[in-house]
């Protein structure tokens, strides 16, 4: 199987290959994780489902930025490559 054909079908996950190597980001996901059951350990419930909504756009804002991150990174690297072979 081809690297192509293997980021398709999801035999290679950058996202986690970058946790699973990076001890600052575990760091600061543990940091975040303990925070928030902080936070909501004091939450009334109309503030935890607030919360909740917030986290949740919060993560998709996330995983937005990330995929055009990935994008831009790819195409970037794809113009060097084909500047490099001229």
């Amino acid at each position: 199987m081809t690297t192509l054909e293997n980021l398709w079908y999801g035999n290679i996950r950058p996202v986690e290959q970058f946790v699973d190597g990076h001890a600052e980001y575990k760091s600061l996901l543990h940091l975040v994780a303990n925070n928030r059951e902080k936070l909501e350990a004091t939450l009334t419930p109309e503030q935890a489902e607030l919360f909740e909504k917030y986290y949740t756009a919060a993560n998709e804002m996330n995983s937005v930025s990330e995929i055009a991150a990935f994008k831009f990174g790819f195409n970037l690297a794809v113009w060097l490559l084909t500047e490099a072979s001229q």
